[in-house]
């Protein structure tokens, strides 16, 4: 099965090439805001299917460059959709729960109305619209707290800021599911195969357990690295960002499990993984 990855140094991106020998685009090979480049990328490799693990992810700077988040994280999805739509091949997406307002405390199924609450919330769920208006066989996967050794994340980030700092102030009142990368790509490598075998596609949500908080993931990390950092619990309103975070992006994630047999993963496990692919 010859599968063609959208996206190659993103977190998810990397764990596919990990995992499986498959064909990646980055940006060097293919614009994502060009329509005509991203047909002839697919017609030029003639995939049984594409995953897209690109996306803009830089959720301040979109508000502020809501144009081009929407077109990459919108437009190019649906473009790709819809030419896999054509070719009657299997298109996964990967979503974000950035697509809910956060409100309540129940976690988010994938039936529940989308309201996000900034510009890449925004994008992504005009990305979602546009892969279900092509019509094709496709796989929405929403996830949230996407960690790995690769990139920019919240378990780097810590680990950064705990050469210098012996304190610090985190955010406890933002609650969700922090999920491994790898989970991530086993889970969408899965999925197309069953896909191909005639599974049914549709949205789902995939994301760690149990939930948890920014404040208590930071004290697991340093945990499990044997840290000497005081973690310090502050509300949201004391750490303002540009874009408005969702205060709970927990996830339902029975409906995964239920129509392919992925599990959720348990980020406990995922960031002890990391964190000793990073210190090797």
């Amino acid at each position: 099965m010859t599968i063609l990855v959208f996206g190659r140094t993103g977190q998810v991106a990397r764990e596919l090439q990990r995992q499986s020998n498959l064909q990646t685009l980055g940006r060097d090979d293919v614009d994502l805001t060009e329509t005509q480049a991203i047909r002839t990328a697919i017609e030029a490799h003639a995939p049984h299917a594409v995953i897209n693990a690109a996306a803009y992810t830089a959720v301040d700077a979109a508000e502020t460059d809501e144009a081009t988040a929407t077109a990459v994280n919108a437009h190019a999805p649906g473009v790709m959709a819809q030419v896999c739509a054509l070719r009657g091949i299997p298109f996964l997406h990967i979503s974000t729960d950035y697509v809910f307002d956060g409100t309540g405390t129940e976690p988010w199924r994938e039936s529940d109305t989308p309201s996000p609450l900034g510009a890449y919330g925004r994008s992504k769920l005009a990305g979602e619209d546009a892969v279900r208006a092509a019509g094709g066989h496709h796989v929405i996967l929403r996830t949230a707290w996407v960690f790995s050794a690769f990139g920019s994340n919240f378990v780097k980030t810590m680990l950064r800021l705990a050469q210098t700092h012996d304190n610090l102030r985190i955010v406890a009142d933002q609650w969700g599911g922090p999920t491994p990368a790898a989970d991530i790509a086993d889970a969408l490598l899965r999925m197309c195969s069953a896909l191909e075998h005639g599974a049914s596609g549709g949205t789902y949500h995939f994301a760690g357990q149990p939930s948890t908080n920014w404040a208590d993931f930071a004290r697991a990390i340093f945990a499990q690295t044997g840290g000497k950092i005081t973690v310090e619990d502050i509300p949201s309103a004391d750490y303002p960002t540009p874009a408005q975070r969702p205060l709970n992006s927990r996830l339902d994630c029975h409906a995964i499990t239920r129509d392919f047999g992925i599990s959720p993963p348990d980020w406990r496990m995922g960031l002890h993984a990391v964190l000793t692919d990073l210190a090797s």
